[in-house]
C-alpha cells in the first residue's frame, strides 16, 4: 500500500458503513500509530437512503483529510456501486456485496456474499459492516489484524463482542479464500 491509502466505504443507511470508517479510522490511529481521518455523508433519509464514510491512513502526517481517488471502495448496496464503482483508481480494489449489487463487466471487482457471511457467522445481517471491514483489513493489510479486532470489540456494544468477532472473522475468511484464488 502506499504512505497514503484512500478507502470510500459507501452503503444504504443502516448498514453501518459510517461506523465502519470510525473503527477502521481508529484501528490505524488508537491501535497501529498511523495517522488518520475520517469523514462522512449521509442522505437526509437515513435509514436506506445513501451513506458514505471516507477514511484516509497514512504513515506521516495527513495534509489533505478528504478521499479524491480511492485506493480501495466497498459498495454494500446498488446506489452505492453506481454512485463509486468508478471512483476507485485503476489499480485500486473494488469490493461488493455479490448478492446485492449488479457489476458492469468491464470492472474489475471482487465480488463477495457479505450480509450472507454475516448471517451465517452470526446469525444477524446487522454485523455486515464488520465482515466487511474484515475482508478489506485481510485482502489489503492496510491496519493489522490485530489492531482491527481491538478497535471492533472496543467499539461493540456489551455483551456483543463475540458476535462481533466472528463477523471479522468471517470477512478474513472471506479474503483469503479470494485472495487464493487469485
Amino acid at each position: 500500500m502506499d504512505e497514503r491509502t484512500e478507502i470510500r466505504l459507501a452503503g444504504e443507511g443502516g448498514q453501518g458503513m459510517i461506523l465502519a470508517g470510525i473503527i477502521l479510522a481508529e484501528a490505524a490511529a488508537i491501535y497501529d500509530g498511523k495517522q488518520a481521518t475520517q469523514t462522512q455523508s449521509y442522505g437526509p433519509e437515513a435509514r436506506g437512503g445513501a451513506s458514505r464514510s471516507e477514511v484516509v491512513i497514512s504513515d506521516g502526517e495527513i495534509d489533505h483529510p478528504e478521499v479524491l481517488a480511492p485506493n480501495i471502495v466497498v459498495a454494500l448496496s446498488q446506489e452505492a456501486y453506481k454512485k463509486f464503482a468508478k471512483t476507485v483508481r485503476a489499480d485500486g480494489i473494488l469490493i461488493v456485496d455479490e448478492e446485492r449489487v449488479q457489476c458492469d463487466p468491464d470492472l474489475k471487482v471482487v465480488k463477495i456474499p457479505i450480509m450472507r457471511l454475516a448471517r451465517e457467522a452470526t446469525g444477524k445481517a446487522i454485523t455486515a459492516n464488520t465482515v466487511a471491514l474484515g475482508v478489506l483489513v485481510g485482502m489489503t493489510g492496510v491496519v493489522s489484524r490485530q489492531a482491527i479486532e481491538k478497535a471492533v470489540t472496543a467499539r461493540a456494544p456489551k455483551g456483543t463482542e463475540e458476535m462481533n468477532r466472528k463477523a471479522l472473522q468471517a470477512g478474513f475468511t472471506a479474503a483469503e479464500q479470494v485472495m487464493t484464488s487469485v
